[in-house]
C-alpha cells in the first residue's frame, strides 16, 4: 500500500525536493572535505591500524553498493522518495532502516582512523551527527510516503545492526 503522492507543481513536493538536494550537496562537502584534510599524526599510524582502516572502509564500500542495489527502482540520489518506488524492507533493509548511510558512515570510520588526525576525528563526529538528521528528515518523508513505514522503523534499528534482534 502507497502512501500519497504529490503532483510536481504541488509547493510541497519542490520544497521537499530543494531540501534534498541541498542534504546531498552538503555531504558531499562534509566528504570532500574529510579526504582533502592535510595529513597529520596525532596517533599511532600502526600498521595494523591501517590494515582495519582499509577492512572497515572497504566493507563501508560493499554494504553501501549492495544497499544500493537493494533498493532497484527506488534509489533516488536524495533523501525523497521516488514517486514509482516502494518500500524496501528485505536484504540488508531487514537489519538496518538505512543501509546506503551505514555504509558511507564505515567509509568516514575507516578514513578517520587511517587519517590519525584529530581534526578527522573531529569532522568525522560532524559527519555522523550530519547523518543523523538526514536521516530523520528522509524517514518523515518515508511516513508520508509509505503507511507501513511506522511499523518498520519500530523493528529495525537505524544504522547499527542489533545483535538481540532476530532478522
Amino acid at each position: 500500500m502507497r502512501g500519497p503522492t504529490y503532483p510536481r507543481c504541488d509547493d510541497r513536493y519542490v520544497n521537499r525536493r530543494y531540501i534534498g538536494w541541498s542534504f546531498v550537496a552538503v555531504q558531499l562537502i562534509l566528504l570532500v572535505a574529510l579526504i582533502a584534510l592535510p595529513e597529520r599524526a596525532d596517533w599511532s599510524d600502526a600498521p595494523w591500524l591501517t590494515g582495519l582502516a582499509w577492512m572497515i572502509g572497504a566493507g563501508g564500500g560493499v554494504v553501501l553498493l549492495v544497499a544500493a542495489r537493494g533498493l532497484g527502482s527506488s534509489l533516488t540520489p536524495t533523501p525523497v522518495p521516488t514517486e514509482h518506488g516502494h518500500l524496501t524492507t528485505t536484504g540488508l533493509y531487514r537489519l538496518v532502516r538505512h543501509p546506503i548511510y551505514t555504509g558511507v558512515l564505515m567509509i568516514v570510520i575507516g578514513m578517520v582512523i587511517g587519517s590519525s588526525s584529530v581534526a578527522a576525528l573531529l569532522l568525522g563526529l560532524v559527519i555522523v551527527g550530519f547523518f543523523s538528521v538526514k536521516a530523520r528528515w528522509e524517514e518523515a518523508q518515508l511516513r508520508v510516503r509509505y503507511p507501513e513505514y511506522d511499523a518498520y522503523a519500530s523493528t529495525v534499528p537505524r544504522f547499527v545492526p542489533s545483535p538481540f534482534r532476530r532478522p
